[in-house]
């Protein structure tokens, strides 16, 4: 049953894709290496966790996959058209699912969407989709991205897609250290970086974290339970 649902709902974004046109402005993989001369870059700390191997595998393999690519002007970066299925290569790992901490096939990944979320908000890219996680795990001590930075995602139900609107080539590399995770958003000419100012709210048991631009625009609104 799982399985019939997960074809019916990868049907309908295939459909929509189709009749939006936007499946024929998904970037490409790059056919011959490119030199990108400016670059800004984020870094985050990967976590320990009793499934960290696990985890390290499943972000080298979606890094391989997302390094291959370049962002067009007015091409479409999407998460899941690029890595693709994670019940075929990648292993389980922490994920949440429903509002729960669980081990999926794939589970991690999201610290990969996370980070190509936050450098692309930094750089004024267009957000074409994007979900929060809806709990909050962390203790401040604990946190590794600013909360509001994050962005959750989940085959055949929740994307991250984000558009080139600049008109030169973009392309995001992505490395891992060790325990670090870094991105890099490559491009032809130098993009200026986003002052990020971040706003929290408590109400009952969760929280609304808001985060502007340099021009006091809002760039997200998201809505975190508190589990701690």
């Amino acid at each position: 049953m799982q399985y019939l649902k997960l074809k019916i709902k990868l049907l309908i974004i295939f459909c929509g894709d189709m009749f939006t046109l936007r499946f024929f402005k998904f970037s490409k993989p790059e056919k011959e290496k490119t030199n990108f001369p400016h670059a800004i870059s984020v870094k985050q700390k990967i976590m320990p966790s009793a499934t960290f191997e696990n985890k390290i595998f499943n972000l080298k393999y979606a890094a391989e996959k997302i390094n291959k690519h370049i962002v067009k002007p007015n091409q479409i970066f999407s998460f899941w058209q690029i890595v693709g299925n994670p019940n075929r290569n990648l292993k389980k790992s922490r994920s949440i699912r429903n509002g729960k901490i669980t081990d999926e096939m794939g589970g991690g990944l999201c610290q990969i969407s996370g980070i190509v979320y936050h450098i692309s908000i930094l750089s004024g890219l267009e957000i074409m989709e994007r979900h929060s996680h809806s709990i909050d795990i962390y203790q401040e001590y604990e946190r590794f991205t600013p909360l509001g930075t994050d962005a959750t995602v989940v085959y055949g139900n929740r994307d991250l897609r984000i558009k080139n609107n600049f008109d030169f080539p973009i392309k995001f590399e992505i490395e891992i250290n060790e325990n670090v995770l870094t991105v890099k958003l490559l491009s032809n000419n130098k993009i200026v970086a986003e002052n990020l100012i971040f706003d929290e709210k408590r109400v009952d048991d969760y929280k609304i974290v808001e985060v502007f631009g340099s021009r006091n625009q809002l760039i997200n609104r998201s809505k975190y339970f508190n589990v701690l």
